[in-house]
């Protein structure tokens, strides 16, 4: 599926620039931010229903990185002077379509050659209904967290939400 041509260009967005301990040095535009992998601000909201399961998606096939895996949590880049919590209220109604309550779960930082962020994760505990509206998500399933390491060794993921949340979520839910 393409990007929707109904909205403005996503690189276009303005993001903030942090430094090492995460304040904020200046504004790129997100391609600008990609193109020189330089640190910026992210969010991330793992849904978790009251089954206990947790929601999993596949990223659409023309996002701007890993495209077409999965992943465990929604989100993405923070715009420039947002604050975590709109980012990650914003993030979560645009790519799942749900309005929830926001758990702080904690920081986090991720840096490869193609990412470097400074973040923050949050819990939803959420139901649904689901309907993806902005077309970032090509299929959703439901995994039992007790089994999502068995389901993480079986999929391709995305490394970031890997690394960043699943301890976070994991050292909450078995608190």
């Amino acid at each position: 599926m393409p990007a929707p041509s109904d909205r403005p260009d996503p690189g276009d967005a303005l993001v903030d620039v942090v430094d090492d301990a995460g304040e904020v040095v200046g504004t790129a535009t997100r391609r600008e931010v990609r193109a020189g992998n330089l640190l910026h601000r992210s969010v991330f909201v793992a849904v978790v229903g009251s089954d206990g399961h947790l929601v999993v998606h596949q990223r659409a096939d023309w996002k701007d990185v890993w495209p077409s895996r999965w992943d465990v949590a929604f989100g993405g880049v923070v715009d420039a002077g947002e604050g975590w919590e709109a980012a990650a209220r914003r993030e979560l109604l645009e790519e799942s379509g749900v309005r929830a309550e926001l758990e702080r779960l904690g920081p986090g930082r991720y840096e490869d050659p193609s990412v470097r962020e400074v973040a923050e994760v949050f819990l939803a505990r959420s139901d649904g209904p689901f309907t993806f509206p902005d077309g970032e998500v090509a299929a959703a399933d439901r995994v039992a967290v007790a089994d999502l390491e068995r389901w993480l060794d079986a999929h391709e993921v995305v490394p970031d939400s890997v690394a960043i949340v699943v301890p976070l979520l994991l050292d909450r839910l078995r608190a």
